[in-house]
């Protein structure tokens, strides 16, 4: 796949880049390694200074940094302008928290026969992060604030789609301060990545992205023994019971599925209704589907803009037709329209069965499948009863049902009568084939840091 950015919009090709040389490659892995030897030591409220003046770049430069988002990947603007917004957030979030989050943590010295223990974090070196296309600035960004404050360096291979977004970042934590090699964009193809990460001077590799994708690399970093976290998509549940306020439930329902024009790892896909609000639910949701306008994403009043490829039409036109081959209905949508650029409408499937692939497969576009179930206990195995596991939404006012739906849900992150979406503060990760490890909070700064116990014993008398 070649490295260019294209309009999704107009299917036109913006600007095309040469991929990194191999000697190019080369440069940025002596750099992170070089840089790391110095950053490591400099000290939290350095680093936190840097992070800050990259929030303040990114508030300052909003609209040009959204208006390039939404050209190379088609998210409406207004969609851009709240991930910049949301990318400030977590840089000044990791440069107030990061200290404390890592602080050396006391153990019982008396119980271990030592004067002093504790165990301390510390940064492992330069992290090879792989990044997808459909928030090109948040998911490196949720990456590069925690591993930057813990004092590692970051080797970013972003996807071939947005190659302005990713030397974007690397030009941003530049601008703001941070040491030459601290953070650097490599503009290279997938078939190169196994070559880099496998070069000793990458300490540990993070990935979002497809199955196939997360099972190469894991398989890489497990043959080479570095740490690794991959976040690998969803088919996140949305289960509505009969106490839930319906008209909210499907209002959230179709903006959790027409997310970010429907591609979203963490956007519903999967709706399953209690049969007593059956009827009643799905009048509502493709009400709610149905009144999305599909348009020009840097107009205002866009809700959904383009598909990010014409491959991901395909994709999305494959799976709703094999499953109208196979009985499903259509209830709204489901046709290409006319026109110029990769547009796809809000799209309602009911009907489906286990043979369809939208049954067991991640569906990466506004397309929802719609499920009735006669009890609780149908919900939770029907939500269970697929391969992903990193989000889940469930409206109930029961708190016996709420309860059991976050006992009983197979995920990462469950969201009671509300949408599941990413924050600073909360840890951000799955289970099953969706990946391992986790992102963001407390937890995700330290998944790329080494624990290291420390014992230490009383002076021996003189």
């Amino acid at each position: 796949m070649a490295i260019a950015s294209t309009n999704p919009a107009t299917g036109e090709t913006i600007k095309v880049f040469a991929e990194f040389s191999a000697e190019e490659v080369e440069r940025c892995l002596a750099n992170a390694a070089a840089t790391f030897r110095s950053y490591r030591r400099t000290s939290f409220s350095e680093r936190a200074a840097w992070m800050n003046r990259a929030a303040d770049i990114l508030d300052a430069e909003l609209e040009q940094i959204a208006t390039m988002m939404t050209a190379e990947m088609g998210k409406t603007v207004a969609a851009a302008r709240q991930e910049v917004q949301k990318c400030a957030k977590a840089c000044r979030y990791f440069a107030q928290h990061a200290q404390h989050f890592l602080a050396d943590e006391p153990a019982d010295a008396k119980a271990v026969g030592a004067a002093v223990a504790y165990a301390r974090y510390q940064p492992l070196g330069p992290v090879l992060a792989i990044m997808p296309w459909n928030f090109p600035l948040w998911q490196a960004m949720r990456f590069a604030a925690p591993a930057l404050m813990a004092g590692n360096v970051g080797l970013l291979k972003h996807a071939s789609n947005v190659p302005q977004t990713a030397l974007f970042m690397q030009d941003l934590f530049s601008r703001a301060g941070f040491p030459d090699g601290a953070f650097q964009t490599m503009l290279v193809s997938s078939e190169k990545v196994e070559g880099i990460l496998r070069d000793d001077r990458v300490v540990a590799v993070t990935l979002t992205g497809s199955g196939p994708a997360g099972s190469a690399v894991a398989s890489i970093a497990g043959d080479t023994v570095k740490k690794s976290v991959l976040e690998l998509g969803g088919s996140d549940p949305f289960i509505v019971m009969p106490s839930a306020n319906l008209e909210q439930a499907a209002q959230v329902a179709a903006t959790a599925r027409c997310l970010n024009n429907g591609q979203s790892c963490i956007a519903a896909k999967r709706f399953i209704a209690h049969e007593a609000i059956g009827d009643e639910f799905e009048r509502l949701f493709v009400e709610q589907m149905s009144s999305r306008v599909v348009g020009d994403p840097m107009a205002s009043g866009t809700d959904l803009g383009p598909l990010a490829s014409e491959q991901q039409r395909r994709d999305i036109v494959d799976l709703v037709r094999d499953a109208t081959e196979k009985g499903a209905h259509v209830l709204c949508g489901g046709e290409v329209p006319d026109g110029p650029g990769w547009y796809y409408p809000p799209t309602v499937l009911t009907g489906i069965t286990p043979e369809m692939r939208v049954h067991t497969e991640e569906v990466f576009g506004p397309v929802a499948t719609l499920y009735r179930v006669q009890d609780i206990d149908q919900a939770i195995e029907l939500a269970n009863g697929t391969d992903y596991g990193l989000g889940a939404n469930a409206w109930t006012n029961d708190d016996s049902e709420r309860g059991r739906f976050v006992d009983e849900l197979d995920a990462g992150m469950v969201f009671i009568d509300g949408n599941v979406t990413s924050y600073p503060e909360l840890p951000f990760g799955g289970v099953k084939a969706s990946g391992y490890g986790r992102e963001l909070a407390a937890h995700g700064i330290r998944e790329f840091c080494n624990l290291k116990t420390v014992w230490v014993g009383d002076a021996p008398n003189d």
